[in-house]
């Protein structure tokens, strides 16, 4: 039986971080040094099989990030069936940005959005 993902919006996600929750990036590091929120810690998807353990949330379930929200909905997918409890940031670092809510950018990153 498929594992059932929860979702929440920018505006909860911020809620929760401001309450203790952690925020994980689960990117590439390109797509990190382009645009990331701050408070983020990098957990690439292609290094997820060797870092999965290091994605706690602490006294809340962990909050995924990817660029649009699949990568990140499959990667809660996986900790929750671990026993790891994780939402899916819906709308990923695109729904982030588009909030106003802060982002950190590499010195000559395009300030526009992919996708």
């Amino acid at each position: 039986m498929p594992i059932e993902i929860q979702h929440i919006d920018v505006v909860e996600a911020q809620r929760r971080l401001a309450s203790g929750a952690r925020l994980f990036d689960v990117r590439e590091q390109g797509e990190w040094d382009e645009v990331h929120a701050p408070q983020a810690t990098l957990v690439p998807m292609s290094a997820f099989a060797d870092r999965w353990q290091e994605i706690d949330g602490g006294d809340q379930p962990a909050i995924v990030v990817c660029h649009s929200g699949a990568r990140s909905a499959r990667i809660v997918a996986a900790l929750e069936q671990s026993g790891v409890p994780a939402v899916n940031l819906t709308g990923g670092m695109v729904a982030w940005e588009q909030s106003g809510a802060p982002v950190l950018r590499e010195p000559g990153a395009p300030p526009q959005l992919h996708g």
